[in-house]
């Protein structure tokens, strides 16, 4: 777990060109496509139960 005085996990230039710029947006949502697709499965279920969970929280608040 990071600490507030841990360096950053990832160090990129304050300035980039343009096309850098570009080409590294592009490579993110390339990289966070395919860990979604590579996760899918295991996203899935998790939002379901988190969901489940939530609903079932809050039926049992009720005050009657």
């Amino acid at each position: 777990m990071l600490e507030p005085n841990d360096l950053p996990l990832v160090c990129i230039p304050l300035e980039l060109p343009p096309p850098a710029a570009a080409e590294l947006i592009e490579f993110l949502h390339q990289l966070i496509a395919t860990i979604e697709r590579h996760y899918a499965g295991e996203l899935h279920r998790h939002y379901q139960e988190r969901d489940t969970a939530r609903r079932t929280a809050d039926t049992d608040l009720s005050p009657f």
